[in-house]
């Protein structure tokens, strides 16, 4: 089975199909590499694609240490992905707890990305939000610790997010609930609890993410409501920002939406190959109106 190594020896698994520009896929809590299933397939057309298992996602390594798990951890194995397959840079696309990890990989490995998509982004970022988020993220990890995994994951799906999905796509929404019964219980425990729970809120990144040049594409659901204010925030502050909101949709973007999210990925991948991805015109931050 393909492996590469992180920096810390846990071993991430991943798979790839077709040539050309890379792009990186780095999954949301409650998916995994075959999240992205629909994506591997369009953009496998011309991109040479490569998603990964995060750690604590077998086949990928599940380490029983906490200390293994942080957006720290979760940020540099995206660094591990390109140097283990030898990419200098790489288009880097994330939802949820890979937009974390993306958004993250840009404000630290900015040379490394040709471009970011920061999608489902957003969760627990609210500052007034913040001890309510780590309590849920706590309680979510104790259920996945003491419950069956397939009572965990059933909870875990129709929460208010997913069941756009579940209304929109029944048999994609199975298997979605499916694949997550699948996961690792100690694996989504210490995710939880050590980078869920633990990473700092986007409103803590607000001066870095200002001094953020690399063409960024923020997308996100107009029935995602923790990701609604975050999103729009992240647009006004990275200079090299664009946002995309996908109408009736929740949090699983790109399976809710498959098509609607590889279009805008598509006219986003070409405009920045063609070097027509700009900064925002500093006029039209002037404050006024009219």
């Amino acid at each position: 089975m393909p492996y590469v190594t992180a920096s810390d020896g846990i071993k991430l698994y991943y798979e790839e199909t077709g040539s050309g520009l890379p792009i990186v896929f780095a999954h949301e809590f409650a998916g995994d590499y075959r999240s992205y299933e629909t994506q591997l397939r369009h953009f496998g057309r011309r991109y040479r694609c490569v998603a990964y298992n995060a750690r604590g996602y077998p086949p990928s390594d599940v380490p029983s240490n906490p200390a293994s798990y942080s957006q720290d951890r979760a940020r540099d194995d995206i660094l591990a992905i390109l140097d283990g397959l030898g990419l200098t840079r790489a288009h880097i696309v994330g939802i949820s707890m890979g937009g974390f990890a993306t958004l993250h990989f840009g404000l630290n490995y900015g040379a490394r990305a040709r471009s970011l998509v920061v999608a489902g982004c957003g969760y627990g970022a609210a500052p007034d939000r913040r001890a309510q988020f780590q309590d849920e993220a706590e309680a979510a990890a104790r259920r996945f610790e003491t419950l069956d995994i397939a009572k965990s994951a059933e909870a875990y799906a129709l929460g208010p997010t997913r069941v756009q999905l579940q209304n929109k796509d029944p048999r994609g929404w199975d298997q979605f609930r499916a694949a997550l019964a699948e996961h690792s219980p100690l694996g989504s425990t210490l995710t939880l609890r050590g980078v869920q729970k633990m990473r700092p809120s986007l409103y803590e990144l607000i001066e870095p993410m200002r001094q953020l040049m690399v063409p960024t594409l923020i997308v996100t659901g107009d029935e995602d409501d923790p990701c609604l204010e975050a999103s729009l925030m992240m647009k006004r502050t990275i200079p090299s920002a664009a946002l995309a909101v996908l109408p009736r949709t929740g949090h699983a973007v790109n399976l809710e939406e498959p098509d609607s999210f590889n279009a805008h990925l598509d006219d986003f991948f070409h405009q920045v190959e063609a070097g027509r991805w700009t900064l925002r015109d500093p006029r039209s931050l002037s404050g006024s109106i009219l």
